[in-house]
């Protein structure tokens, strides 16, 4: 009998890092207390406070928009986008130079494994700025049809950002980067739940001797997020999140002079051909699922195989998720983290509950769930229906619903079954096939044999209830200039 094989824990440093006890709000160019109480950002995977931070009021978030909207005012907007752009490209080399610092900060207050952290998210979180920075002194060429009309384009003026918890960082640099070469000021509420990174970048922003109120950072929950949502003087509001607060915020605005842009939820079909080359599509759909916990809105979480090599692609699956080593985000070894909080494990538990209640087999990898913190198996669902619970709703974490198809068209119709339009996959030899598949697929973004890869030239959004706008390319400024929002 062949010994299993182990790995050696390969623990990143936390030293790297200095936590401060407490945070205050980050409001024109400064660290100030807060007005209101103060609230406990935790690690997930072991449950031990990591600071103290203000809740922002109304009140800060006054001061906040004051700020940003004198810095518009006398500072930003004045600006030639050449030396906007230098402020963007020093951010960049900044966070590029302190990435280490930020994975471990990232991966402690999110759970997410420090190789994605440090692999994925911080490098694209650098190479947004980088990319934004070169297009601040070109927006004349940012909007189809500017150049024939011989007007410079103009920036919104107060940016109102609402970024998640799945992301931190990288939603951060999706948000700020692009807002800033338009021109635009920020005001910035990070999730309740991870807010310790964003308040790191604020120390970037005064390291890059960023103008005071260009970007204010003021943290807090939902009263705080509608707060701003609210507020009479911002011109913009950018969120990314839930369906749900994404609706609501479509509620408030509406009727008002501000632009939104929403990034919602979304339940991607990944789907596998009998021509595909499967070694490979299993790691996308393991990529596509796994990757960040499931804490991804394109995760591609229903999967679709073609039934002639259904029973083959099951056992290669099955296979490779037995090797998942799911423990402390901080080995170097971990590819499934923390669940970023209980109340998130609470609705991952529930909906997985009703995928047994409502007749799913359920599979989930063999694996040791630690004592502290919050952790669930990587999962799998077969014998999954387009009526089941699970293959409808956004789970938001590590589980999979399998279904089958026999022809392309069915699997047009299943994957399309769905009120979200985030994003889908493909995976097939046929270049014939992946066009075809991909203009009548309703998903914002269509993966061809691979799957969550992005980059900064390449625009990301939704369609129906995942939201509209786009984020990354050129597309990307289009929500930050006046003129430019459709």
């Amino acid at each position: 009998m062949t010994a299993k094989f182990e790995y050696s824990p390969a623990l990143e440093s936390r030293s790297i890092v200095d936590i401060k006890s407490s945070y205050g709000l980050f409001i024109n160019g400064e660290f100030v207390d807060g007005s209101g109480s103060s609230f406990k950002s935790i690690s997930p995977a072991t449950e031990e406070v990591l600071a103290e931070v203000a809740e922002a009021t109304s009140a800060d978030v006054d001061k906040a928009v004051a700020a940003a909207r004198t810095a518009y005012t006398k500072t930003w907007s004045k600006m030639p986008g050449r030396e906007r752009a230098k402020y963007l490209y020093r951010i960049a080399r900044i966070i590029a130079e302190r990435s280490r610092e930020f994975a471990v900060l990232e991966s402690l207050d999110n759970g997410k494994p420090i190789r994605e952290s440090r692999d994925v998210d911080i490098p694209l979180v650098s190479q947004w700025f980088f990319y934004y920075a070169g297009w601040a002194d070109k927006l004349e060429f940012a909007l189809p049809g500017n150049r024939q009309s011989g007007s410079d384009p103009q920036a919104l003026g107060v940016a109102g950002q609402i970024i998640p918890w799945n992301f931190p960082l990288m939603m951060l640099a999706w948000k700020i980067a692009p807002a800033l070469a338009a021109g635009n000021t920020v005001v910035l509420k990070p999730a309740v739940t991870t807010p310790l990174t964003a308040l790191l970048f604020a120390e970037v922003c005064q390291q890059a001797e960023l103008p005071p109120g260009v970007v204010n950072i003021v943290t807090g929950a939902g009263a705080t997020g509608q707060a701003i949502v609210d507020h009479a003087d911002i011109d913009k509001i950018a969120f990314t999140g839930s369906t749900a607060v994404g609706k609501a915020i479509a509620r408030s605005v509406a009727g008002t002079h501000k632009k939104v842009t929403l990034e919602l939820g979304g339940k991607a079909a990944n789907i596998v051909f009998d021509d595909a080359p499967l070694d490979q599509a299993v790691e996308g759909i393991v990529n596509g699922i796994f990757f960040n916990q499931g804490h991804v809105c394109c995760a591609g979480s229903r999967l679709l195989i073609q039934e002639s090599i259904y029973d083959d692609v099951l056992e290669r699956l099955k296979r490779r998720m037995a090797t998942l080593r799911l423990g402390d985000p901080l080995d170097k070894n971990t590819d499934i983290g923390a669940i970023n909080s209980a109340a998130q494990l609470a609705r991952i538990q529930e909906l997985t509950a009703v995928g047994d209640a409502e007749g799913a087999e359920r599979w989930s990898a063999p694996c040791e769930i630690p004592q502290n913190g919050f952790w669930f198996a990587p999962t799998i669902f077969t014998g999954v229906t387009q009526a089941h619970r699970i293959a409808r709703e956004e789970i938001f974490g590590p589980v999979l619903s399998v279904l089958t198809f026999r022809t392309p068209a069915e699997a047009i119709e299943k994957a399309n079954n769905t009120p979200y339009g985030l994003s889908a996959g493909v995976w097939t030899e046929k270049g014939s096939r992946i066009l075809s598949m991909a203009s009548q697929l309703r998903a914002g973004v269509v993966w061809a044999n691979t799957f969550n890869k992005f980059d900064p030239a390449s625009p990301f959004g939704g369609y129906k209830e995942s939201g509209y706008g786009r984020e990354g390319g050129r597309h990307g400024l289009e929500g930050y200039l006046k003129g430019a929002q459709r």
